[in-house]
């Protein structure tokens, strides 16, 4: 018997940070002012928040790349590769923190700062997954030089591309392909870091309504000291067409250095990525055209948003290059190095290190080039997968670098070998363009929306269910199947022989991860958004299904293909799932477990005592 009609399921739609986030994310089978058919939402994610298989974006892996797709990257390899060998110095970068400007001049001649600008604007034309594979070389070899590379095209001028007027496009796109001009993106200020919400810049209309004057500061802009047109975010007064209500709103500009009033402060002094420049940057009455407004006025959050959301991919693509380089290093020194009378890789403690490390760099890099090639054949619902990418690749890195440093011991830890340097750039993955926390909270609470809006046309239905008995049967059938262990997620039409038993256990997580979000939906309604410490367990199980599907997806097309390496796939494929399983099923466990709401209060007093203190409160055992 259903009882989803007994309670009114309310989605925390009203919370600032799921109103923030959900700014960005397509409103699918929500509300409709037209009797349209709802669009359908195809992300694999969305859908298991409801205990469904979408299976396209996923199953099978993706290929959409042309053979000519295939050749334009193949011929930019090589000179991407020999750049970094001859011509780039990364140890020289961080050490001066400063790219030289011999060396920024090879990377314009290649090319590298509009990889994505279409042709007719100068640019490499470069789709998502090409801009990718190109973003794993410069991973490989200098995290720092890619975040001059990425500040500028993957977040600078990305919201000229996504959101440009013809005008614009011709105006600014040849400037920062071929022009030598940098880019930037500015959002950050001192009390608005992952609240945006909160933003001070203020943009106001002239009187007759021709420009913006445009005053304010905002903190730690990469690229901030050298970009000369940046992507800037203000609060406008923005008038409510309907109540007539005005109140204030985000809206996103063009903002050109040599409209006069914008100025920067001296580079930070950063733990990483130091060879990157990142400055304050101030806005002193800067005249804005009225023509230059990015999208619609009052919705940059959307901008904002959908820049980061489109960038996302990216970033996993980078870190598996950076992984890779890290890997090479371990594995160089397992296969030379005699402790105890043997080589360090006829250790088993050793071995289960270099196939972990190896296992979180396939899945991270199977991930990365998943969505970007989802999104090259014109999907418009990656949200959800891109932030799980980037918290998974940016925890996956630092793990693997330390692992790799560990491997090498004392040798690992020196200057010279080069992985501190690849560690100290690599924490602001974890913090920077969403940091992770916030990431995890996007993750639980979008797809919670997601849930809940169905569970809304459930309640709907009950109230004419002569009308609706369609969806209420079909609803019904699958919650009693699940409930009796028939019937629910199969996974075995997808994967290949060997990894059947693998498929069942992933298809077993994603039903009882679409239980887990509706009994939490109907113990806590909208006042879900306040258990924060349920929600993070929520998004870790959501990483560990979205991980498990990917790599499984991505290992039987090797066997499909009989690729050279399928038998590897196959066996880090098996290895992942068994580990990405187990922790699925203890993290939903513990999204509804009482002694779990248990721990989590002890949790919370014991931080309330420390804060309260200023810091550790004990007495110390020799007073």
């Amino acid at each position: 018997m259903l009882k989803i009609g007994q309670k009114i399921i309310q989605t925390p739609k009203s919370n600032n940070l799921v109103r923030f986030y959900a700014s960005a994310v397509p409103k699918t089978n929500v509300k409709h002012e037209t009797k349209q058919e709802p669009k359908t939402n195809n992300s694999f994610m969305a859908n298991i928040f409801r205990g469904n298989l979408v299976s396209t974006q996923v199953f099978p892996y993706p290929d959409v790349m042309s053979q000519d797709d295939k050749e334009l990257i193949s011929s930019l390899i090589d000179p991407m590769e020999t750049f970094f060998a001859e011509v780039n110095n990364a140890a020289k970068n961080d050490e001066n923190s400063k790219i030289d400007d011999h060396t920024l001049d090879q990377l314009w001649e290649l090319g590298a700062f509009s990889m994505q600008v279409p042709n007719e604007f100068g640019g490499l034309g470069l789709n998502n997954t090409q801009y990718g594979r190109l973003c794993q070389i410069v991973g490989a070899n200098d995290l720092g030089l890619g975040i001059t590379i990425g500040a500028h095209q993957s977040i600078g001028f990305k919201g000229i591309l996504l959101y440009g007027t013809p005008a614009q496009k011709a105006k600014y796109l040849p400037q920062v392909s071929t022009g030598k001009v940098y880019a930037a993106f500015a959002l950050t200020e001192p009390s608005a870091g992952s609240d945006a919400g909160s933003i001070k810049c203020k943009a106001v209309k002239s009187s007759d309504g021709k420009h913006y004057i445009l005053n304010g500061s905002k903190i730690w802009i990469s690229n901030g000291g050298i970009a000369d047109i940046m992507t800037v975010f203000a609060q406008t007064e923005i008038t409510d067409e309907v109540t007539g209500e005005k109140k204030d709103k985000v809206t996103a500009f063009i903002v050109e250095r040599g409209f006069g009033g914008v100025t920067n402060g001296a580079p930070e002094k950063k733990m990483g990525i130091k060879c990157s420049n990142t400055a304050e940057v101030y806005f002193e009455d800067v005249k804005i055209p009225i023509e230059n407004v990015l999208g619609q006025e009052g919705e940059g959050f959307k901008v904002a948003m959908n820049i980061l959301n489109n960038g996302r991919f990216g970033m996993g693509a980078t870190l598996a290059g950076t992984m890779q380089y890290c890997i090479e290093k371990a594995v160089d020194h397992v296969n030379n190095r005699v402790q105890f009378g043997k080589k360090l890789k006829e250790y088993s403690a050793i071995q289960e290190k270099i196939a972990q490390m190896n296992m979180i760099q396939y899945a991270t890099e199977s991930m990365a080039f998943q969505i970007s090639q989802n999104m090259d054949a014109g999907s418009q619902d990656y949200h959800l997968e891109a932030a799980i990418s980037k918290v998974f690749a940016s925890e996956a890195a630092w793990y693997v670098c330390d692992e790799s440093i560990q491997i090498l011991g004392g040798m690992g830890f020196m200057k010279e070998t080069g992985l501190e340097r690849v560690m100290r750039d690599l924490r602001i993955f974890r913090i920077f363009e969403g940091t992770n926390d916030i990431l995890r909270l996007f993750v639980a609470l979008t797809g919670i929306q997601y849930a809940g809006s169905h569970l809304k046309e459930l309640q709907k239905a009950f109230k004419n269910p002569a009308a609706n008995l369609g969806l209420i049967f079909k609803e019904a059938s699958r919650r009693a199947a699940s409930t009796v262990g028939i019937g629910g997620t199969d996974l075995s039409p997808y994967v290949v022989t060997d990894l059947q038993s693998h498929g069942k256990a992933a298809a077993e997580c994603i039903d009882m991860f679409g239980q887990t979000v509706e009994s939490l939906l109907l113990k806590y309604g909208k006042n879900i958004v306040h258990q924060q410490n349920v929600l993070n367990r929520l998004a870790d199980a959501a990483i560990d299904i979205y991980s498990m599907v990917v790599v499984l997806s991505r290992s039987s097309r090797a066997v499909k293909q009989q690729l050279p390496t399928a038998e590897h796939e196959l066996n880090m494929a098996k290895a992942w799932c068994y580990q990405a399983n187990e922790n699925a099923r203890s993290n939903l466990r513990k999204a509804t477990s009482s002694q779990q709401l248990g721990h989590y209060k002890e949790m919370s007093a014991i931080a309330e005592n420390i804060i309260q203190n200023g810091g550790v409160n004990t007495t110390h055992v020799i007073e």
